[in-house]
């Protein structure tokens, strides 16, 4: 294979938390060298000017829902490969939350071979940890992640019965597996709408208090505690939640978390008059949580940035406020959103980087997610500053719900490289 140079480059670089001119070698799929300051392409070498624009590790989004099995009408692997090789995410972590639910080894393995068909980044799928994601039976947890699966998660179905539970993250611990939990504590959260409040109150819409998730946090931090499992937090959006997380974190407790782009960037003023594609799950909040969240990721305190890609279609947001489905897309806004917070000077790129692309990577055991010799040449070249209104019309996902529809935004792909095959770049 034909070795490539990426000269004139801004290296973002999430493991030193630099940010600085350069160059990068790959070939054959790997990195093979990376150049400070000014560098000569070796011989034979094809040479891409970056024009001093930003070059970093592709983007690992962790919770991505691809409709197949089931609802291949709202997203395919197809249409999510190409979304995501275009919002400069280069690989997917999918949910199980599919039409039969992704609780055995053949539908693991469908899944498997459809995304290796169809998807031009790489796919990494999870498994419901109870069967039917109904909370009653574990999965075989082990068979499971021998065929190939990352994580264990029922997604936003919380596991109410609390010794199903503990026995599930038991075994989970036994076999090194990583369990991702949802934290709203199920009963308060039931029929919610919006968080709790003087808006939900004016708009009339069913809340829920941010103390829904301080209590799931608790309550799964006693858990881990009790097994000693592996557990990440797919989101913690407010701020009652954090000062349990550092606790834990501190204790010893192996507990990471996340959160989703949106949260980070909306709050609970934009659902304004219904906007059901401002809906999502867990609802979005107050602006002094969104404040403390995102300093929690500036911290380090949350570990992870995702989209929680979770794409419907017209029927199911097209309705009232309260019966509307949760979720938006965000495979393509994932950078773009993100890069709000760094305009706003609340984050820095490499920090930045280290929550979309490091941290993941080293959660999944993953080598990608940096720029270092021998690393997979998964690499996204961005321009952080280009101008653009989204229309949501032209997004390559099939569902098109997304809440930045018409938003002036900040932030280009201007190119996406898997195992240094290069599988967008911007007409």
């Amino acid at each position: 294979m034909t070795a490539t140079f990426f000269a004139n480059a801004r290296l973002i670089d999430p493991v030193a938390l630099t940010d600085s001119i350069g160059a990068i070698l790959i070939e054959n799929g790997i990195i093979k060298a990376v150049f400070d300051g000014d560098a000569t392409p070796p011989k034979g070498a094809v040479v891409i000017d970056c024009g001093g624009h930003c070059i970093a590790p592709g983007i690992i989004d962790i919770g991505v829902k691809v409709s197949e099995p089931g609802e291949r009408h709202k997203e395919s692997f197809r249409s999510a490969g190409r979304a995501a090789a275009a919002g400069g995410v280069t690989t997917i972590v999918t949910r199980p939350d599919t039409l039969p639910a992704i609780d055995t080894p053949e539908t693991l393995e469908f899944v498997e071979r459809r995304a290796q068909q169809d998807a031009p980044v790489h796919v990494l799928p999870m498994a419901a940890l109870t069967k039917g994601r109904d909370g009653r039976e574990m999965t075989e947890i082990g068979l499971l992640q021998d065929a190939g699966a990352v994580a264990f998660t029922d997604c936003d179905r919380v596991v109410i019965n609390t010794k199903v539970y503990s026995r599930a993250l038991t075994y989970a611990r036994s076999l090194n597996a990583l369990v991702i939990g949802h934290i709203q504590e199920p009963v308060l959260s039931d029929g919610a709408a919006v968080t709790s409040g003087k808006f939900a109150s004016l708009r009339g819409l069913p809340g829920v208090s941010p103390m829904a998730e301080r209590m799931g946090l608790d309550r799964d931090i006693s858990l881990l505690e009790m097994t000693g499992a592996r557990y990440h937090v797919d989101q913690i959006t407010t701020a009652r939640a954090l000062p349990a997380l550092e606790r834990a974190k501190r204790n010893g407790v192996k507990i990471t978390a996340g959160v989703g782009v949106h949260h980070l960037t909306l709050n609970e003023l934009d659902v304004a008059d219904y906007r059901t594609f401002f809906k999502l799950k867990p609802p979005l909040r107050s602006e002094d949580d969104r404040i403390a969240v995102v300093q929690a990721v500036a911290e380090g305190l949350i570990d992870i940035i995702c989209s929680m890609h979770t794409p419907q279609d017209e029927e199911s947001k097209r309705l009232p406020y309260e019966e509307a489905a949760s979720g938006a897309v965000g495979l393509e806004t994932l950078l773009p959103a993100a890069l709000r917070l760094y305009h706003a000077e609340m984050i820095d790129l490499p920090r930045l980087f280290r929550a979309l692309s490091l941290n993941p990577a080293n959660l999944l055991g993953l080598a990608a997610g940096r720029l270092a010799i021998d690393a997979p040449a998964d690499l996204i070249l961005f321009d952080p500053h280009a101008p653009f209104q989204l229309d949501r019309n032209t997004l390559l996902s099939k569902s098109k719900n997304t809440p930045f529809d018409g938003a002036i935004m900040q932030g280009r792909v201007l190119g996406t490289w898997v195992d240094g095959n290069r599988v967008w770049e911007k007409s």
